[in-house]
């Protein structure tokens, strides 16, 4: 007598044989190349958070707004082999790693399966093809520049400082010339200068921090030697495209309201939060949105605009802000930055010459919702 079964078929992600693998160490160098941690804030965590042992290769890249336990769940089932956390899952020191709080468990059941976590945060945030980036571009056609402009990674020159001084006599010069050669990590140069309409010998030297001390202590031993000395502290240039925040003029200016809609329309949001400046209503014009993704309150206190464009705000700072007539619009958090990472999937496939699988999570949200 025949029997039937039933047969349940299940889908599993399947590792694409047209990729191939990158050395984590590789991919993490290409990561930087392509936004460089550098730019990130100095109280973030960003890079690389956990590692397996390795030598570890990463055939499939998971990208996420939040690491949760659901997320981390998704990125197992889909065999991630590191995943890219915008927010740092491990913010604050860990004095132990157990199974008691769902930080922990984050970590040990990424070691546990051999997944890297990895986050850019911040410097994703300043990086001009980033998230504030991102975020402007759904106010309509616009010229933009950073609100908080980041500084180069480098200074222009050698050393963090430039020493100035004139030698008074011409036998005192190759005494000098060598005491200060000795010091090491300088870079020096010297050229003719009339002071007082007596020609004498200017030298000018750049230093790091560490040298410019022995510098000052070797002309301080030896006052009869120089004369008019300059120290200059060598700022790092600002970099026009990179930085906190976005500053936003539209090319056409529009209504509160119809910014409103394409704010919700670009965000894939029915509902937002909206505090109108004093004076304001929604037919007012909006030509300058300042905009920060995230928690913006700290890179938009004070900035002038007809609006302002962010995830939260304090309550203060939103009273502030609408006693200057300026509207306020908010979003949530993380709905100020999810959406980036459909960009960014796009971005980085072509950064890696689609060397790797890299994928979305579909589990990820905003915490928040609207009832």
């Amino acid at each position: 007598m025949a029997t039937s079964r039933t047969v349940r078929l299940f889908h599993s992600p399947i590792r694409s044989s047209s990729r191939s693998f990158m050395d984590l160490k590789a991919l993490l160098s290409s990561l930087n190349d392509f936004a460089s941690l550098s730019f990130a804030e100095s109280w973030d965590n960003v890079g690389l958070l956990v590692e397996p042992s390795p030598p570890h290769t990463v055939n499939t890249l998971f990208l996420t707004n939040d690491l949760t336990e659901e997320v981390m769940e998704e990125a197992l089932q889909k065999k991630a082999d590191l995943i890219l956390s915008y927010h740092p899952p491990i913010f604050r020191p860990m004095k132990h790693v157990t199974w008691k709080t769902w930080k922990e468990r984050l970590v040990i059941r990424a070691l546990e399966n051999r997944v890297g976590i990895y986050s850019p945060h911040t410097a994703y945030d300043a990086a001009p093809q980033g998230v504030n980036n991102w975020l402007a571009q759904g106010l309509g056609v616009c010229t933009s520049r950073p609100i908080q402009p980041s500084q180069a990674p480098n200074h222009p020159t050698d050393g963090t400082h430039r020493v100035e001084f004139s030698v008074n006599q011409t036998q005192d010069l190759d005494r000098v010339m060598s005491e200060v050669k000795r010091i090491g990590d300088i870079s020096l140069t010297s050229f003719s200068a009339r002071v007082d309409d007596e020609e004498q010998t200017r030298i000018s030297l750049n230093c790091s921090q560490k040298a410019l001390m022995q510098v000052v202590a070797f002309l301080s031993q030896n006052r009869q030697l120089y004369q008019k000395t300059e120290i200059l502290s060598l700022e790092k240039p600002l970099l026009l495209h990179t930085g906190m925040g976005r500053l936003c003029t539209l090319d056409e200016p529009v209504s509160l309201a119809t910014m409103i809609e394409r704010i919700k329309r670009y965000l894939k949001l029915p509902h937002l939060r909206l505090a109108l400046g004093v004076g304001r209503t929604l037919e007012s014009r909006v030509e300058v949105v300042a905009l920060c993704a995230g928690s913006g309150s700290s890179v938009l206190r004070g900035v002038q605009a007809d609006l302002y464009l962010t995830g939260e705000m304090s309550h203060h700072d939103i009273l502030d802000a609408a006693s200057q007539g300026i509207n306020v619009i908010l979003c949530e958090h993380s709905n100020t930055e999810r959406g980036f990472l459909s960009d960014l999937r796009d971005r980085l496939g072509a950064h890696l010459e689609n060397k790797i699988n890299i994928i979305l999570s579909e589990t990820d949200r905003d915490p928040l919702r609207v009832i």
